[in-house]
């Protein structure tokens, strides 16, 4: 069964001055490595002047392809942090690139560390994250006197009505999130005594955006 993972869906920005220091986080969504370094690129032209640009990212919903980068700071005091904060939000398919204007002060490793691990939560929080979840579309086909216990069920069952098709027959197309799958078809063809047709569609994923619910 397909699992659920988190992403970012809209990326964002977010900021902190530590010791006079600036460390800008940028955050974005992306689904190759092309996609992460194109954006990398892109924060680094438009930093062109700051001391450091370093960046991670994590690629895939297993983690497949996760890469950082200290740009000139110190052997693990900001690519790894970083990345260490994706890994423990849990979240996939995700660049974020953290600016550094230095302030002239020294903060030592401990410090850059806590800074760098810092700006990217910054920037996660000014960004939209969601979970991905795993479901399939199920459409229902069947007589007109189905379609209250249909729509009840569904209810019932905190399922999305997506589509409703009225012909010699009904069709409605349902969301069904995966782990109701069998739920839904048993209890649908117990309501319409076995009459309704079911089809359901390939493994999908969808997500909430806010209130508005999103397919993937």
């Amino acid at each position: 069964m397909p699992e659920a993972y988190r992403i970012c869906y809209e990326g964002g920005q977010g900021e902190i001055v530590e010791k006079k220091s600036r460390f800008i986080a940028n955050v974005r969504p992306v689904k190759t490595e092309e996609e992460a370094n194109a954006f990398i690129e892109e924060i680094r032209k438009k930093y062109w002047d700051a001391r450091h640009n370093c960046y991670a990212y994590v690629l895939g919903d297993r983690n497949q392809q996760m890469k950082c980068s200290d740009d000139g700071e110190p052997s693990q005091t900001a690519g790894r942090p970083m990345l260490d904060v994706l890994l423990g939000e849990g979240l996939h398919d995700v660049c974020v690139v953290v600016t550094r204007y230095f302030g002239g002060t020294l903060l030592g490793t401990g410090g850059l560390v806590r800074a760098y691990s810092q700006a990217v939560k910054e920037g996660l929080a000014g960004s939209r994250v969601m979970e991905k979840l795993p479901g399939r579309k199920l459409t229902v086909t069947a007589d007109y006197t189905a379609v209250g216990k249909i729509q009840y069920l569904a209810g019932q069952m905190g399922v999305t009505i997506l589509d409703s098709q009225y012909t010699d027959r009904v069709i409605i197309t349902l969301l069904i999130p995966e782990p109701q799958r069998k739920e839904a078809e048993e209890k649908i063809t117990e309501a319409t005594n076995g009459t309704a047709v079911m089809e359901f569609s390939d493994p999908m994923y969808y997500g909430l955006n806010g209130k508005d619910l999103v397919l993937f």
